[in-house]
């Protein structure tokens, strides 16, 4: 697939890289329809970029400080983690519609419009969220039996489980206002919303799990709470700056009520995402379920290789968003090819860093994965997954910029159609062959993931290239 051609200058050559690099860092108030898209791609990438490798750092950090704990700590972590991708789902969907309305109406210049949509897609993070909080608390135990955890999981895993889910209200929020703010281009607030959430939990995590200074040892569930810490403490921060009246986007108390129109509208968008994501997640789980057949060496292995594939592939996504942004604003501004035109490049910027990546995983994974882990079994598993995993990653990097493009753009049953093919009728089904009946083990797991990610890829920008997200009206 070709991109299609651009004429647009780069930061570089159009003036001072520094001066480029600490506009996107402070936070730019720039019109990103009217400026070179090489730029206004440039000043909201690196935030959103550095966003993601924060959210990377995290990704590692609980599974580098709970695997001094053990294999079975290990699981607990992944085990949840698993459970919690569901949360992610529906949070990441309601995020999708969010992101969307927000974008098209800031490049219609309506920032009254956007504001209200804020609001409403916050009321709707609470509506879903609360619930899910006192259900994740509540019923932990039989989460956890369900996913086939160890009995050492089920009599000692249950605290960090039951502390982790119980603060699910402040994932949605998290995930939910950065979206916002990604959609009215105000990328760098949102880099610093996840920075300090993450920043907390990567200082509080080690000093609650083995006990350092004057705090407790609390062990695997001292994970938890440092995670839960932080990220509410990040959305705290969000609402303050949501509502300071300094920024592209600024709530009022005018704004404060429901308005059951747009809360439809974000519904209608989010409906779909929430779909395309949970079929994806959801993969995901059944993965876990199959690979726990094998043992919790082979769980724990599985979880190293995929926080380290988050590690690689987010700051990716990070670009990704930035060309969501793009395409969804200047769809508003009625500039379709310039959308089209920011999607490519922001796939081929991506596919050149994430299969550099892929290349280092390949080559050095034993070593990588023994960083997280002294269990030979377990490295092994891990080692192995990695490579398989990551073989892929120049075709997932553009499969994540065409699925968040046409999301940016409102096609959001377009990328939902395409995870229905790919992960439940292709990969799932491969996984069970492949690890089961030819005897693979948890092999055939990985090899069933390599493969769904890349024929997304390639399904993904056939869709795109089709152009009809063009016309999508929201």
């Amino acid at each position: 697939m070709d991109a299609a051609p651009s004429s647009t200058a780069t930061p570089a050559t159009t003036g001072s890289l520094w001066s480029e690099l600490r506009e996107a860092l402070r936070g730019s108030h720039r019109d990103l329809t009217e400026a070179p898209l090489g730029r206004a791609l440039f000043v909201l990438a690196v935030p959103m970029v550095l966003e993601m490798v924060m959210e990377s750092v995290f990704a590692v950090t609980d599974i580098f400080f709970v695997g001094r704990l053990g294999a079975d700590a290990q699981a607990t972590v992944g085990l949840t983690e698993t459970m919690e991708t569901m949360v992610y789902a529906l949070s990441f969907g309601l995020s999708i519609g969010a992101m969307s309305l927000v974008a098209r109406r800031m490049g219609e210049k309506d920032e009254e419009a956007a504001a209200r949509t804020a609001v409403q897609a916050i009321f709707l993070g609470l509506l879903f969220g609360i619930p899910l909080s006192v259900a994740g608390a509540v019923f932990a135990p039989t989460l956890l039996r369900l996913m086939g955890g160890s009995p050492w999981v089920l009599e000692h895993g249950v605290h960090f489980t039951r502390v982790l889910l119980g603060a699910n209200v402040s994932v949605c929020l998290l995930f939910l206002i950065n979206a916002i703010f990604r959609g009215a281009g105000d990328a760098a607030t949102a880099m610093r919303a996840l920075w300090l959430a993450n920043g907390i939990n990567i200082v509080l995590g080690p000093c609650l799990v083995f006990g350092l200074g004057p705090f407790p040892k609390m062990g695997v569930a001292g994970a938890a709470i440092a995670t839960s810490i932080g990220r509410s403490t990040g959305v705290v921060y969000q609402l303050y700056r949501l509502t300071r009246g300094d920024g592209r986007l600024t709530v009022r108390w005018r704004h404060v009520r429901l308005e059951a129109r747009t809360m439809l509208s974000v519904l209608s968008l989010s409906g779909a995402g929430t779909l395309q994501t949970v079929v994806g997640m959801t993969s995901w789980i059944v993965l876990v379920w199959i690979i726990s057949r094998f043992g919790s060496e082979a769980v724990a292995g599985y979880t190293i290789a995929i926080r380290l594939v988050l590690f690689a592939i987010l700051p990716s996504f990070g670009l990704a968003n930035a060309a969501a942004t793009l395409v969804g604003q200047n769809l508003g501004a009625k500039k379709p090819d310039r959308a089209e035109r920011a999607a490519w490049k922001a796939g081929g910027v991506s596919a050149v860093f994430l299969g550099a990546i892929g290349l280092v995983f390949v080559a050095f994974a034993p070593q990588i994965v023994g960083i997280f882990t002294t269990d030979p079994v377990v490295l092994a598993h891990g080692a192995h997954g990695l490579r398989i995993i990551s073989a892929g990653f120049a075709f997932y990097a553009y499969g994540m910029t065409f699925t968040q493009s046409l999301n940016g753009a409102g096609a959001t049953w377009a990328p939902t159609w395409l995870n229905l093919l790919c992960f439940w009728a292709f990969e799932l089904p491969l996984a069970w062959v492949l690890s089961v009946h030819a005897g693979m083990g948890p092999t055939g797991a990985f090899i069933a993931c390599f493969a769904a990610f890349s024929l997304l890829a390639v399904a993904s920008g056939a869709v795109f290239r089709r152009g009809h997200w063009k016309t999508v009206a929201v």
